[in-house]
């Protein structure tokens, strides 16, 4: 655990004093809960696709949107955020934060360009009523560095700023690309590489109060370099308040072990509390073939469906991850990147080779029941459907049988990993130009 002091930038507002949206929260998060389920069973069940309503950004998304009552909230590379109406698309409010991170000022080009800003999905606490997000931005030197927001849902008016960095790290190599999440009184901010992996960077997780008070600790992988935790869906909040995360490739390629390509259990106060890794770990950090790319996918009956970059598949138990080799079963499955979505013990998984339906058993084993090549994102579901994006296309898909049931061009073409979310009866897909609404009843 390391613990971490940061400055107070932007005078704080009294929690209260803004009063939160009319209407209960419903997709607070990447895949609409902390669980990072992707499952909204109040979605209006699934009819047909029309396009509800588009509106213009001032630059890409990489986050996916989230709804907060009536509205709904993107966040853009330009680090700019928006808040507009959910049924209509009127603008609510638009708050731009700082001037994003160009190219030159990263350690490597990664593969968001021209700029850098805002590119890990937005949380929302409804204790304060503020969203947090994390911006990328360049000092007077060029060189890139992140700072996390807390916005007041209701006006956009920044209540709180810090800069926030891994501790020992070069800032031009990280990349805040892992939705946040908000327990329990804390926000956790996951921290990966640049593509390319470029720099000196190591995998990390800060955590601090979401109330603005100091306090701040931070989970660093205790590898020399890498072992980015940089999956989209971010961390996994389990019932007793710990996270779950996926760990990418670290520097060990031998021994001794690092406690990179991993699934790790991190306390509140950063401690790391257990592990999984394969014992093929070594051969995975040397070809890249890290569990990393997957956000964990928690399941009603307390297994953990993890996949990765290897094409195998494994189930943990979340109460005792194993160690090395300590998983339940192990199979071929597919390479995956992304996040899943969940229903009870049936995992949807962004296979690259199409997205799949996985039933975990009793046992703690799987079967592969459909593979869909309709569509391959991070998909969510709602009833009678699930929704992932292809291209650029929103495409709805029979989770029954894996047959595709329709599909609408949105217009313009999506980035990688684009997550929709679902509330009431629209879908809703950020662009990147765009946000778009699809009505699907």
């Amino acid at each position: 655990m390391r613990r971490l002091i940061f400055l107070l930038t932007a005078p704080m507002l009294v929690a209260g004093l803004l009063a939160a949206p009319a209407s209960a929260s419903t997709w607070t998060t990447d895949h609409g809960d902390n669980q990072r389920s992707g499952y909204n069973p109040a979605e209006t069940p699934y009819r047909a696709l029309s396009k509800a309503w588009n509106t213009v950004l001032d630059g890409k998304v990489y986050a996916s949107p989230i709804v907060v009552g009536s509205t709904v909230i993107v966040a853009t590379e330009n680090n700019t955020v928006y808040s507009f109406m959910a049924d209509t698309g009127a603008l609510r409010w638009r708050r731009h934060l700082r001037t994003a991170a160009p190219t030159s000022s990263l350690a490597c080009s990664g593969n968001i360009s021209p700029v850098s800003g805002i590119t890990g999905t937005p949380a929302y606490d409804p204790g304060t009523n503020r969203i947090f997000l994390v911006t990328n931005t360049a000092d007077a030197q060029n060189r890139a560095f992140h700072e996390v927001w807390g916005v007041s849902a209701t006006s956009g008016a920044v209540a709180m700023t810090r800069r926030v960095s891994v501790p020992g790290q070069a800032e031009n190599a990280e990349q805040q690309r892992g939705a946040l999440a908000v327990s329990n009184g804390n926000v956790y901010l996951p921290f990966g590489g640049l593509a390319g992996d470029c720099g000196q960077y190591r995998g990390a997780v800060i955590s601090l109060k979401a109330n603005g008070q100091l306090g701040a600790t931070a989970y660093v992988v205790p590898t020399a370099r890498m072992g980015g935790i940089w999956a989209p869906g971010g961390p996994v909040v389990w019932k007793d308040g710990s996270i779950f995360v996926a760990v990418g490739n670290g520097a060990s390629t031998s021994g001794p072990y690092d406690y990179s390509d991993s699934v790790t259990r991190i306390s509140p106060t950063s401690t790391r509390l257990d592990y999984f890794a394969p014992t093929s770990w070594a051969s995975d950090n040397a070809s890249d073939l890290d569990l990393g790319s997957l956000t964990p996918a928690l399941t009603s009956s307390g297994y953990i469906l993890q996949a990765g970059k290897s094409g195998k598949g494994y189930v943990l138990r979340a109460d005792h991850l194993g160690g090395i080799g300590g998983q339940v079963y192990t199979a071929a499955l597919c390479t995956a990147f992304g996040v899943s979505a969940v229903t009870g013990t049936t995992v949807y998984l962004p296979c690259t080779d199409g997205l799949s339906r996985v039933e975990v058993r009793p046992d703690g084993s799987f079967v592969r029941v459909w593979r869909s090549t309709a569509a391959s994102s991070s998909p969510v579901a709602g009833p009678g459907a699930l929704y992932s994006v292809n291209g650029s296309n929103l495409v709805a898909i029979n989770a029954r049988n894996g047959a595709q049931l329709g599909s609408l061009a949105l217009g313009s073409s999506t980035t990688r990993f684009t997550t929709p979310a679902l509330a009431g009866n629209k879908v809703f897909v950020a662009t990147t130009t765009s946000l778009v609404a699809v009505k699907v009843g």
